[in-house]
């Protein structure tokens, strides 16, 4: 499994807009090399702000949107059209911005289509086994989340009935932050992804960037566990990666001038 590569930039827009960009490449790269990509996307401030760094780029017609299988680490279990819901938020942002086809973009199940967040989740990862063609699991091109002050990532808060859970995708009650039902992605495909990208903004964050770095359990520190199998990336601001050892400062460096 590889180790975490900080990459620093100057501020949250430099961020979003630096991540959108790898995104761009990262994608149009994938379908060079295997005629289709595939991407998990992820909520948040700078998550969505990232999306419309990618809406707004003019290389953004270097990826065939067409050939983009898209997916979510984790949704909030509420109704469709619910403003909470990261599918709503990201359509919003870019994909009702590109030609995506509707087939090859995977929403996590809404409460007003399944009975409760169990049955979406064994949905979703019907979803997953269908995608991965005889495997257990679809090899995906880039894996993008997010990550909380405590240090949780996808809807996996620490010490949770969910960062002991080994299944690849499953229901969360009970969450301590606002929707507290939801559906995740788990260990297995959070580690199984070509490329994993963390993308973290602001000062409250910096204790919990500086520890899932320094290789804290990922029980402790949900944020600390998710792996890319040839790369993982931290995309940070200067803000977050405030309590990073020595080394970081040069990653900063070379970001601002990258």
């Amino acid at each position: 499994m590889t180790s975490a590569e900080p990459i620093v930039h100057p501020d949250a827009d430099v961020l979003a807009a630096a991540a959108g960009a790898r995104l761009i490449v990262a994608l149009s790269d994938a379908q060079s090399r295997r005629g289709g990509a595939s991407v998990v996307l992820t909520g948040g401030g700078v998550g969505i702000a990232m999306l419309r760094a990618v809406r707004d780029s003019p290389a953004r017609d270097a990826v065939r949107w067409d050939a983009v299988d898209v997916w979510w680490g984790d949704e909030r279990f509420v109704p469709s059209d619910d403003k909470d819901r990261n599918e709503v938020q990201a359509r919003e942002a870019l994909l009702d911005h590109v030609p995506v086809d509707p087939a090859r973009v995977h929403p996590m199940g809404a409460s007003d289509v399944f009975d409760s967040p169990e049955a979406a989740a064994e949905s979703y990862l019907a979803d997953l086994a269908r995608a991965a063609g005889g495997a257990s699991l679809p090899v995906l091109d880039v894996l993008l989340l997010g990550m909380g002050p405590e240090g949780h990532t996808a809807s996996i808060f620490p010490e949770s009935p969910a960062a002991h859970d080994e299944r690849a995708v499953f229901a969360v009650r009970d969450c301590p932050k606002p929707p507290p039902t939801r559906v995740s992605l788990g260990w297995g495909p959070l580690t199984s992804a070509r490329e994993c990208w963390m993308v973290a903004a602001g000062a409250e964050k910096a204790s919990a960037v500086a520890e899932a770095i320094a290789g804290a359990g990922r029980l402790q520190l949900p944020a600390a566990g998710p792996r890319g199998t040839q790369r993982t990336l931290w995309l940070l601001d200067e803000t977050a990666a405030s309590e990073l050892p020595v080394r970081a400062e040069d990653d900063r460096s070379t970001a601002r001038q990258g």
